[in-house]
């Protein structure tokens, strides 16, 4: 083959390579013969397996992350609801102390809060000592129990 004929192969060859997206070295060298693009250690970019990897492992974390934002919202509304309930409880509790006198016996009502109802049972009963009352307190939501209190006071004022 003519050294002509070489050097076509050799420009055939580079052509190839910078079609496929390889760069040229910085400096030129003399190729003898026709020689494949280098796709040793020096290939760029990721393979299809890699980015699927990539997008799985991504996706776990997103998922996991919105798991906990979805229990964060859970736990804030028991928080507040066991806290609205507490007040109610804590209200009642006050009206049961302040009154003149205390019956036993179990007395339930409802009571509006924060534009939410609340449903409460008082239940009276006496203790081993004549003078003295229990007081049990419990408040609902309309999903589950919101707050539990207990006092005790004196049979009269």
């Amino acid at each position: 083959m003519s050294e002509a004929g070489l050097g076509a192969n050799a420009r055939r060859a580079a052509a190839r390579c910078l079609s496929a997206g390889h760069a040229r070295s910085a400096r030129p060298r003399r190729v003898d013969r026709a020689e494949p693009c280098d796709r040793g250690p020096h290939k760029e970019g990721f393979t299809l397996i890699e980015l699927l990897v990539a997008l799985a492992v991504f996706s776990l974390a997103a998922m996991a992350l919105l798991n906990l934002s979805g229990e964060n919202t859970r736990s804030a509304a028991r928080v507040e609801a066991r806290t609205l309930g507490g007040v109610v409880a804590e209200n009642l509790a006050v009206e049961a102390m302040i009154a003149p006198t205390a019956a036993e016996g179990t007395v339930s009502g409802r009571t509006d809060l924060a534009g939410r109802p609340w449903r409460w049972t008082r239940t009276t009963t006496a203790t081993d000592d004549p003078d003295l009352l229990r007081i049990d307190i419990r408040v609902r939501d309309p999903e589950a129990q919101a707050a539990q209190r207990t006092l005790f006071r004196s049979r009269s004022r």
